[in-house]
């Protein structure tokens, strides 16, 4: 590693050492994501809620549950043909920035409220298939007002106008049922619209509301916001209160193997720091150290070539005894050198030793041994043929 990377890396150390110092002692930033999870002690969490309920529901006995309103529900139900009713009674409770009830679930909390339940459900946005049961529609403002006030419409509890601005949204009911639907509660922006009503459904009653922050922790804690939630909540009947939790409390694990080392925050940022060092270092040693070495190509072997040429030369003069001469001697040179064989006497010790090594049949190699014998004898050939009986017994010793 040379001098200069190793100053570039001590620099982004330093830099990043002192980026984290910094970022440590800087005042976290407020999270203002509207979880709505009983555990989040931000401002649209719901932990003060969770901690009060008792306090809000004065009188009433609470039971959670995490699991969705048709799995437990459907287990309350007795279907004794005798009975044909659920084994426990009260109200159903939901707050939830946007409902996410099943169809299942919403058939299954119709029955329980026609069997003389009720269901207090809060949410920005209310499941359609509900609506369309209770004959309701929804509609929103897009116009938004800075001076937004809730208030409930039922005199006795106090004409107070409470300013809930932060977080608040412009849904109202711009349909309603009028035969079974009593207005319980406006919001005042552009114009006064109605968000919070109580619609009767055979045996039993709904209570469905458009503003689910007014029971968060900013609002509960801010001034005198808790008395709107109190005066809404104040609406449900007394006796057992069913709350669904499911997703809200918080518990969502993460699939991620790295899901412990990045919910630490000193582990999270020595990971960072990790990888960050490590694109640097393949930055930097991306770069080569020495020049690109040049590719030479081999020289082409000619001999093969060459050979050929020679040996057309050769056979268009037919000078047949000047080739075979040739042949004979390249012949026995390749055995020398292949297969380290002396060619000094071709006897039968000879064959022996070249059918061993060479795996060629001996009568091949007894064959072009007699043709060899034969042409150093008369050392004299006159026809083309005798020339091509000895290439050819040579050429299957060779190949």
């Amino acid at each position: 590693m040379d001098k200069t990377l190793k100053i570039y890396i001590a620099l982004l150390v330093l830099l990043i050492a002192a980026i984290v110092v910094i970022d440590s002692n800087r005042p976290k930033p407020i999270d203002w994501t509207p979880t709505f999870s009983l555990k989040d002690k931000i401002p649209y969490g719901m932990y003060v809620f969770d901690q009060e309920i008792e306090s809000l529901l004065k009188g009433q006995k609470i039971r959670k549950f995490n699991t969705t309103p048709y799995e437990y529900f459907d287990s309350k139900f007795d279907y004794d043909t005798l009975v044909n009713d659920y084994r426990i009674k009260g109200t159903f409770l939901s707050i939830s920035k946007i409902s996410n009830l099943d169809a299942a679930s919403i058939t299954e909390i119709c029955s329980f409220v026609n069997h003389g339940n009720n269901a207090f459900i809060s949410s920005e946005m209310i499941p359609n298939a509900l609506l369309d049961s209770l004959n309701l529609k929804m509609d929103s403002e897009y116009k938004y007002s800075d001076s937004i006030y809730n208030w409930v419409a039922n005199k006795k509890l106090g004409n107070q106008k409470y300013k809930i601005t932060e977080g608040v949204n412009n849904n109202y009911f711009s349909k309603i049922d009028t035969l079974n639907t009593t207005v319980l509660g406006y919001q005042n922006g552009d114009s006064t619209r109605v968000n919070f009503i109580k619609v009767n459904y055979k045996s039993g009653v709904f209570y469905l509301h458009t503003q689910p922050v007014a029971f968060t922790n900013f609002h509960l804690l801010k001034g005198n916001h808790h008395e709107y939630a109190e005066k809404v909540l104040s609406y449900i009947p007394e006796g057992k209160v069913f709350w669904c939790t499911k997703d809200q409390t918080g518990e969502v694990i993460s699939d991620s193997p790295m899901r412990y080392i990045l919910s630490q925050p000193a582990l999270k940022w020595a990971w960072y720091i990790f990888l960050m060092g490590m694109l640097v270092f393949i930055f930097f040693n991306a770069k080569r150290k020495q020049r690109v070495v040049p590719i030479i190509k081999p020289l082409a072997n000619t001999t093969v070539d060459f050979t050929k040429t020679i040996g057309n030369l050769y056979y268009q003069e037919g000078d047949h005894n000047n080739i075979i001469d040739k042949k004979i001697i390249y012949f026995l040179e390749k055995i020398r050198n292949e297969y380290l064989i002396d060619t000094h006497k071709l006897d039968d010790d000879f064959i022996k030793k070249l059918h061993h090594k060479s795996g060629k049949k001996s009568e091949d190699i007894q064959n072009v041994v007699s043709l060899i014998k034969a042409y150093r004898k008369n050392n004299y050939i006159s026809i083309e043929d005798d020339l091509l009986q000895i290439n050819n017994a040579i050429e299957k010793i060779m190949n």
